[in-house]
């Protein structure tokens, strides 16, 4: 399983349930690796997108405690073990955790690769990421050239989890 996340240069991801910033290669990155795959998100990320409706082209599955919770075009899961009963239907090379701050600590532990995008800037933010390079079984595999977006530096980094949870 993998994860796909973009944050700031404190692990920041999110401030009033909205992303710190949006950088269109970050953006055409997301999409692109994300189109005809499976997105694991929480309820609040759903509804951050535009008209709460699930990312098309992709098999949405949504994990929400609130049981009367319905939305069309997804699939949802009410427990982790609830979803990762479902997540067996897929290859898990398919699968991209995609938020938000709770559903990632959640499954952290169950993803293999991390796709972090970080901007070397810090926003205010009330929502972070696990800081991988403090987790001693999170290690850099890839890291891009620096990009830039206006004054924004920022860099694709994919982080490898050497002891992955089996699912």
């Amino acid at each position: 399983m993998n994860l796909i996340v973009a944050v700031d240069k404190n692990w920041a991801i999110g401030y009033q349930n909205k992303l710190l910033v949006s950088i269109p290669a970050d953006m055409k990155f997301f999409r692109s690796t994300t189109t005809g795959k499976v997105v694991v998100m929480g309820r609040r990320t759903l509804e951050s997108f535009p008209n709460g409706l699930p990312l098309k082209k992709r098999t949405n599955i949504v994990l929400t405690g609130n049981k009367n919770y319905q939305v069309q075009d997804a699939v949802l899961a009410h427990t982790v073990e609830e979803l990762l009963a479902e997540l067996k239907k897929y290859p898990s090379e398919d699968i991209y955790v995609i938020g938000g701050d709770s559903v990632y600590r959640q499954l952290l532990p169950y993803c293999e690769f991390a796709h972090v995008t970080k901007i070397d800037h810090a926003y205010q933010a009330d929502t972070y990421f696990p800081n991988l390079d403090a987790l001693d079984n999170w290690s850099i595999e890839g890291d891009s050239e620096e990009q830039t977006y206006f004054d924004l530096e920022y860099r694709f980094l994919l982080y490898r989890n050497k002891k992955p949870e089996p699912m």
